[in-house]
């Protein structure tokens, strides 16, 4: 059950209104796989002019951190709570999966919905495919995206290889070796045909050629939002599946940047941004409007990413797997053209967007993440966040205390202020550090635990055989379609 009653929340939005405070519009851009230095304002090798003008406008904040993968990044950002406490998995959710976000959690779509918000989310989701898993049972009221990452399908429906690529030759026997490739998280070989959802039906079966319009489609249905929800306050999330592999930019974005293809979806990315700017800034919106621009983990280096001059790529907890490029923007409330270096997270979002709101975060649970406003507006005379737990999984790789980080299998110990991209260890001249480190790490031992499900671990949401959106051969098999339908 949902244990906070809407009520609540109206009253304190309420309260806000009267008082003479106006509920700014939020809007969230996930990026998939960004590298930190993709982007013009992070130093990025490919031309970004409305990243460039939106950090100019705005504030980066350079030492924001996500999770090393998608699904437990997407989860921290959604509940507020690190990763392995709301979504206790050890890597990512795939197709078909017995389990997902639990349906008992409070999103941040859910907190902003009670306090009168319309919600609107669009694109990649990856919290859980199967109905009671999916945005609009977790407070977003419209839906359209796919479900989990555009490469989770069918080599031979091209998600396995780049645009404009051969599709793969399966191998003699992989078949039958990927059917049995699953487990309670989903099927990893032999996947379903991956499928775009429209709040709870499946409307598209999505091939190649159809991943080349996803940026477009999404960044269309997110304008529209925008223009339909113009007279109340609004909560859009939009979670393009790029820059994740494969890679498909649109025909006007190909060979543009002069960096492959990865760097023309990158700029299409930009081109979205810019869209979306235009359309606050048309409609007189922009100046009651936060967006924050982020990527939900560090880009994978072999592929192409670039995270420099962080160590380390996707799937690590070095600082280029977990730390992304994050700006913040809201013309004359954020001071423009201005960076902070204080730890932020994805956790964070919601405390300070239920803030902002007028209403508060979930009280009846533990939430990890702080209101970071001060941060955002200035800097603060205290930082409202001082210390970070590196999750992988199950397992706690590192902890950062102010500038200092330990890596605790290792030992390793980096001054980040001094060395960001982590290629000193200092951990023999500072062995107090290192001390007070690990003892900061063993503080989790009676909470999330440092390896395996923690007493602080929540409980995953379940279901019961579970069924792919798009059969093999192409039928929708699931309830929520109404009756079955055909996607050959």
């Amino acid at each position: 059950m949902k244990l906070l009653s809407p009520l609540v929340f109206l009253l304190s939005a309420a309260i806000a209104a009267a008082a003479g405070a106006p509920r700014p519009n939020l809007i969230i851009i996930n990026i998939d796989d960004l590298g930190y230095a993709e982007i013009g304002p992070f130093g990025g090798r490919n031309r970004t002019p409305e990243l460039d003008r939106m950090a100019k406008e705005g504030r980066k904040l350079t030492s924001h951190y996500a999770a090393p993968v998608c699904s437990p990044s997407r989860a921290a950002l959604m509940t507020g709570s690190y990763p392995k406490r709301a979504l206790p998995i050890p890597h990512v959710l795939f197709p078909a999966g017995e389990v997902g976000l639990n349906p008992n959690e409070r999103t941040i779509a859910e907190v902003l919905k009670d306090a009168g918000y319309a919600t609107a989310a669009v694109g990649k989701w990856h919290l859980g495919d199967q109905e009671p898993f999916l945005p609009t049972r977790q407070g977003f009221e419209t839906y359209l995206g796919l479900p989990y990452s555009n490469d989770m399908g069918p080599a031979s429906e091209g998600t396995k290889s780049n645009r404009g690529q051969p599709l793969p030759t399966p191998k003699a026997g992989a078949k039958a070796k990927a059917a049995v490739t699953s487990d309670e998280t989903g099927v990893r070989g032999n996947q379903p045909p991956l499928a775009l959802l429209e709040n709870d039906r499946v409307i598209a079966r999505v091939r190649g050629e159809d991943q080349v319009q996803l940026t477009r489609r999404y960044t269309e249905r997110a304008v529209a939002f925008i223009r339909e929800r113009r007279d109340r306050p609004f909560f859009l999330y939009l979670a393009h599946s790029a820059v994740h592999f494969p890679v498909y930019p649109r025909d006007e974005f190909l060979g543009r940047s002069g960096n492959g293809l990865l760097g023309d979806w990158v700029q299409e990315v930009d081109w979205s941004v810019g869209q979306v700017l235009a359309a606050l800034r048309e409609l007189k919106l922009d100046a009651n409007t936060l967006v924050l621009f982020t990527s939900d983990n560090g880009g994978p280096v072999g592929q192409g990413a670039v995270n420099t001059p962080l160590r380390g790529s996707k799937g690590t907890t070095f600082e280029g797997g977990i730390r992304v490029c994050t700006i913040a923007w809201w013309p004359g409330k954020i001071p423009a053209g201005t960076a902070t270096d204080a730890i932020t997270t994805m956790m964070d979002v919601l405390p300070t967007f239920a803030g902002l709101a007028g209403t508060r975060a979930p009280s009846d649970r533990k939430i990890d993440g702080v209101d970071i406003w001060p941060v955002l507006v200035g800097n603060p005379a205290k930082p409202p966040r001082d210390s970070f737990y590196y999750f992988r999984g199950f397992v706690l790789d590192a902890v950062r205390s102010g500038p200092w980080k330990l890596h605790l299998k290792s030992g390793e110990l980096h001054h980040l202020g001094n060395d960001i991209a982590e290629a000193r260890n200092i951990a023999s001249q500072h062995p107090d550090e290192v001390k007070r480190l690990r003892a900061l790490a063993d503080k989790m031992t009676g909470d999330l635990g440092l390896e395996g499900i923690g007493p602080g671990c929540r409980p995953l949401g379940r279901v019961v055989h579970p069924q792919p959106l798009i059969a093999a051969d192409g039928t929708v098999r699931r309830d929520a379609v109404g009756k079955t339908a055909k996607f050959p």
